[in-house]
């Protein structure tokens, strides 16, 4: 079958929208350079980028892989360009054409640092996950993290995202070139200012210099990211070659949500993503706490506790009504009194519409893919709502719950030999390795893990008693717990 390139681009006009400047004399520069061209980004920014380029601009991007050659290898041959299939009650595809390359910074590192050193280049978003930031338990850059050591006092080229935005800056202020401005676009609270004090106190180890200029210029908005983009599969490669006649290496399936909030501190000069429905706020945090505890928390819950009960994907997970109704009452309960929205939020139908998001059969979205780094995620999605509800005087049952099952995951990962996704997986399998199915000794290895659980929490005698007896009922007999703590008799 032939490739989707820009070859074949024009005899796909009529089938689906495409990106017709891609086939003008003049085409759109590169303006953007973005960091983790995972599926996330590609359903998402590289989407409302698209969106942007239709009202002009040199708003291209290059995308950057650290280290894996895979996105490179897949669309490379195709100039860039590949399908997103928008799967809900109704069906869309779209090419996508604002990917003008993909490049390895590991193997590219000089083609890398030129298009972060330009002065065309006006973005740099990121998209690599919260370890991604190496940043400690107190969401600071971590000094003693190893890539972080290597890149303060390496000579060889950075292997840090931190490492390589430093590098790239330096010989910008060098060149007496403006600082880009850095949009971070991962499931961190506060991600916009936590990558600015990152990249300025690892600018203080190098040159003090540079940090003062940093912390003059560099803008780095916070921002809320959201929409379900599942890995792609051979299914919808099969879908999309069905639709395009036409070979697509890597395209990508999200729902039809999806959400970009911004900060509003954004340059003038900036693509038109307003147009494309980003909303610019002037408080994000509070857009993210009710996304990160009304969508990612049950998400995440939903992950650990389906996979413990042997479902496959959020849909099928989604047809337990005992659990459907746990996650109902954690919300409605525990996770709701725990914040105040935004006001321009109706907070009890984004939680509805979240619910129905997650029953969507045509997004197959795994569990065990959700699960991946919870020793990041739980820090972000669910133990704030539980040190809010313990100041407060409010319940944690739920949510103590949920941890508990994430250990119980842990456990079932090492005893059956699979492999644990996580930056702490060694560490995380180590403590598996010693536990006995004895809740008095298990959660107290678990919650001895300060990399996870802070000590002001890990100490909190009502929290070791929650999820102590969650955990106690989930070893012996998942769904029976389950159904405990949902009410069901």
């Amino acid at each position: 079958m032939t490739q989707l390139n820009n070859q074949t681009l024009a005899s796909l006009n009529g089938k689906l929208p495409i990106p017709a400047y891609r086939l003008a004399e003049q085409k759109p520069q590169i303006g953007i350079v973005h960091l983790g061209p995972g599926a996330f980004f590609r359903g998402h920014q590289a989407w409302y980028t698209e969106q942007a380029l239709q009202f002009g601009g040199d708003w291209a991007i290059s995308a950057v892989s650290m280290r894996s050659p895979d996105v490179s290898q897949a669309l490379t041959p195709q100039d860039g360009l590949y399908t997103l299939a928008v799967l809900d009650a109704v069906q869309s595809y779209q090419v996508i054409g604002s990917v003008q390359e993909v490049l390895i910074a590991s193997e590219q590192y000089s083609q890398v640092l030129a298009r972060l050193t330009a002065a065309s280049t006006k973005y740099v978003t990121l998209t690599i996950t919260e370890k991604g930031y190496c940043l400690n338990s107190s969401g600071k850059l971590d000094l003693q993290h190893s890539q972080i050591l290597l890149d303060l006092t390496g000579s060889s080229q950075p292997v840090t995202a931190i490492g390589l935005l430093f590098t790239a800056l330096a010989a910008r202020y060098q060149a007496n070139i403006a600082p880009f401005c850095l949009i971070s676009c991962d499931n961190l609270t506060d991600n916009g200012h936590k990558l600015r004090n990152a990249l300025i106190a690892f600018a203080e180890q190098k040159d003090p210099v540079i940090a003062n200029w940093l912390s003059q210029q560099l803008l780095s908005p916070c921002t809320m990211v959201d929409s379900i983009t599942p890995a792609t599969d051979d299914a919808i490669k099969a879908q999309v070659a069905g639709v395009l006649g036409v070979q697509d290496n890597w395209p990508i399936k999200r729902e039809a949500f999806v959400q970009w909030v911004i900060e509003d501190i954004l340059p003038a000069d900036r693509p038109a993503w307003q147009q494309a429905g980003v909303i610019y706020a002037q408080d994000v945090t509070a857009f993210e706490k009710a996304k990160l505890r009304l969508l990612n928390a049950p998400h995440s819950t939903l992950a650990y506790v389906g996979c413990l009960l042997g479902y496959e994907t959020v849909c099928d997970a989604m047809q337990d009504k005992v659990l459907t109704q746990f996650i109902q009452q954690m919300i409605n309960d525990e996770i709701m009194p725990s914040f105040t929205p935004p006001a321009e939020l109706d907070v009890r139908q984004y939680s509805n519409d979240i619910l129905a998001r997650f029953r969507n059969p045509a997004i197959r979205h795994l569990l065990a893919q959700i699960a991946w780094d919870g020793s990041q995620k739980l820090p972000m999605r669910i133990l704030p709502a539980i040190s809010d509800n313990l100041a407060a005087g409010q319940a944690i049952d739920k949510l103590a719950f949920a941890i508990a099952a994430w250990c119980r995951f842990i456990v079932k990962r090492y005893s059956e030999n699979e492999k644990l996704i996580d930056p702490l997986a060694e560490q995380l399998l180590a403590v598996a390795a010693q536990c006995s199915g004895n809740a008095d000794t298990d959660v107290a290895l678990f919650l001895a893990v300060d990399a996870v659980f802070p000590p002001q929490l890990s100490l909190n005698k009502a929290f070791f008693s929650a999820v102590h007896t969650a955990y106690q009922q989930l070893v012996t007999r998942p769904a029976a717990a389950l159904a405990a703590y949902a009410g069901v008799i």
